[in-house]
């Protein structure tokens, strides 16, 4: 008997026993199969599957939605100290990582002209004092807040699943970001993969930045701009995409099962289109095996006072293409 099965880690397809003739009518199979699935997986536009309701989060429906910080913040990544208890929000859907602290000002706001149509309310991310607690590096520094994807769900999402993430991003007047040149706030997932397919299971944070280009900083800007960098290419180098303007933003964020994740934007609120693809990657080289959660990052001066520049989000979501029936029917339950 000639068995078509499909490797776990790898995607391909894989044959075995039979007669020559049976077993190359099956490679043939299996190629054509191959081949379809390969373009099914070119690119998973982000907001495409069922929606997973249990994460991410909408700003309305907990109007006294609120952060507990619980300082001092973590600086694992500086210092390699992990402060517990960590942050958290008080519907559970927000999370302080133990790499970084979480931003010093969570704050419902008025959702800005031109946002999703109904909503009422918007997060605003802004931070102070990013890095080590009660000292100063002199150096940009970051803050991170995790949306709970893994600790939701009860396990990751494998990168069968397709997973997906879209958030619209309010980018603020020129005259409300910082007087510095540099990255100021992003978009990114939490990813685990090999490199090249094979080898060591390692983590990785491929996502999208904010950038912008200042008159203040004596690089000999004419004049204020912005643009969207990716992070990062198959050798984990920044790569810039497109310029953009203030407004509202639509970003999207996806993985496909053959390990590779793509990158989307669009001016406005709207839903994301094939078109708004950016670029994709295998980034750092890694083939992505799961995803555990998605994430913000905002960036400032660690001077000891300089607050970052504020960015506003809304509608955060997730979504898979086909994971209901892969899980337990107690886990179902946590998706709806």
């Amino acid at each position: 008997m000639v068995v078509l099965g499909k490797d776990a880690v790898t995607g391909r397809f894989h044959f075995g026993g039979g007669s020559v003739f049976r077993d190359r009518f099956w490679m043939l199979v299996g190629l054509i199969v191959t081949l379809t699935l390969q373009t099914a997986y070119s690119q998973v536009v982000p907001g495409t599957g069922t929606k997973i309701e249990a994460v991410g989060d909408d700003f309305e429906s907990q109007p006294d939605w609120k952060y507990v910080p619980n300082y001092p913040k973590s600086s694992r990544n500086i210092d390699k100290q992990e402060r517990g208890p960590l942050g958290f929000a008080t519907n559970n859907r927000w999370l302080e990582g133990p790499h970084r602290g979480s931003p010093d000002i969570l704050r419902l706001v008025d959702t800005p002209v031109g946002g999703i149509e109904g909503s009422q309310k918007s997060l605003m991310i802004q931070t102070k004092f990013p890095g080590i607690p009660g000292r100063k590096t002199g150096k940009p520094q970051q803050d991170d807040l995790l949306v709970k994807v893994k600790r939701i769900l009860g396990q990751p999402v494998p990168a069968t699943w397709s997973p997906n993430c879209v958030v619209r991003v309010h980018i603020p007047e020129y005259d409300e970001w910082e007087k510095r040149s540099g990255t100021s706030f992003g978009f990114r997932t939490d990813c685990w993969g090999r490199k090249g397919g094979s080898g060591e299971l390692e983590q990785y944070w491929p996502g999208i930045l904010i950038n912008f280009r200042s008159i203040n900083d004596n690089k000999g800007h004419r004049e204020n701009s912005a643009f969207l960098s990716v992070r990062g290419d198959h050798r984990g180098n920044d790569v810039k995409a497109i310029e953009v303007t203030p407004g509202w933003w639509t970003l999207g964020l996806s993985v496909t099962p053959n390990g590779m994740c793509h990158f989307y934007a669009r001016q406005g609120v709207e839903d994301l289109e094939e078109s708004d693809r950016m670029v994709s990657y295998y980034c750092y080289g890694f083939r992505a095996e799961r995803m555990d959660l998605f994430f913000f990052n905002v960036v400032t001066m660690d001077n000891g006072g300089q607050l970052s520049t504020p960015w506003t989000i809304d509608d955060p979501s997730f979504y898979c293409t086909t994971p209901m029936a892969f899980m337990p029917s107690d886990r179902r339950k946590k998706m709806r």
